[in-house]
């Protein structure tokens, strides 16, 4: 209880900036497009600066162990087939609206919370092993989830469909900042002060405006309907994803800081992209909205508890 009370403790703080974000909306009567305007200065500016920062500086720190990556993505998969499965045969829902509920049980809200409590909770050494989950995430995820609808509308997948995936992952301001910091810290050199100190001015900002921003987008949603399906998903992101991936990563006898990383990302609230995925393809998006609130919450509660039971 008195590990559970200080992981707790840690989060407080971090849960309580996206409800400051949150209500900052509700009362102040702002349009959206300030939330937008936040919300592209801390995806396009603030966090790929940030890593930028600290992935420059990766090669101060302990090597990586890439096994990591079959504990969360393999955990991934799995999840996603039993999302798939439990959507089908306790909701009937038809194919479209299996994908995206089984997407929303394992895309985890790891750029604007999950990076922000990782390095709270276990130090700026978890970074590296952060930012590789997050190079991988969107290609992996988008494309599983990608496959799975135009199979359940076609029974097929396109080579054009996965390069426009692969594309866009590429050109994502945060892959990029990842890649250009490892550049950095591969080539053995600082960077000139003239351009490392306005990088750094700004990332010290990203965690901070991340869950603010993120609090503003959900004033967007709200609890509609559906909530038998929310609560399902729920249950998923929150339980049975960080369970397996935690199983996983104790099978591959992943070190302890990796396996902390994946459990804890495993253990964030459902992404947003989730919730956008469910309106480009018009399936789910009501539940998929409430999903995204009711995990948000459950989350400074359950994510606590994950980093409690894990020490």
């Amino acid at each position: 209880m008195d590990v559970f009370l200080q992981q707790l403790v840690l989060a407080l703080p971090l849960f309580s900036l996206v409800l400051i974000g949150y209500l900052t909306m509700r009362l102040s009567g702002w349009p959206s497009s300030v939330s937008d305007g936040l919300t592209r200065f801390v995806f396009t500016l603030a966090l790929p600066a940030m890593l930028f920062r600290l992935m420059s500086k990766s090669r101060d720190l302990p090597p990586v162990d890439s096994r990591l990556l079959i504990a969360f993505f393999g955990g991934c998969l799995i999840v996603f087939v039993i999302g798939r499965l439990v959507s089908w045969k306790i909701f009937k829902l038809d194919g479209v609206s299996q994908s995206v509920f089984a997407l929303g049980g394992v895309f985890s809200n790891n750029v604007m919370l999950g990076l922000p409590l990782a390095k709270v909770s276990l130090g700026e050494a978890a970074v590296p092993s952060v930012a590789l989950v997050l190079v991988f995430n969107a290609l992996i995820l988008w494309t599983l989830v990608t496959v799975s609808v135009e199979w359940a509308r076609h029974g097929s997948f396109s080579a054009k469909g996965f390069a426009r995936t692969a594309r866009g992952v590429l050109t994502n301001p945060i892959v990029v900042g990842i890649l250009g910091g490892t550049l950095v810290s591969l080539s053995g050199r600082d960077l000139p002060e003239a351009i490392s100190s306005p990088i750094n001015m700004i990332g010290q900002s990203g965690s901070t405006m991340a869950l603010v921003a993120l609090g503003m987008g959900l004033a967007e949603y709200g609890i509609r309907d559906g909530l038998r399906v929310s609560f399902a998903v729920c249950a998923i992101k929150l339980i049975v994803l960080p369970l397996i991936v935690w199983g996983l990563a104790w099978l591959l006898g992943l070190p302890k800081m990796e396996t902390q990383v994946v459990v804890l990302l495993s253990s964030m609230a459902t992404g947003a992209n989730v919730y956008l995925m469910s309106r480009q393809f018009k399936a789910l998006e009501g539940p998929t909205a409430s999903a995204l609130v009711l995990s948000t919450l459950l989350a400074s509660v359950t994510t606590p508890l994950v980093l409690a039971l894990m020490n």
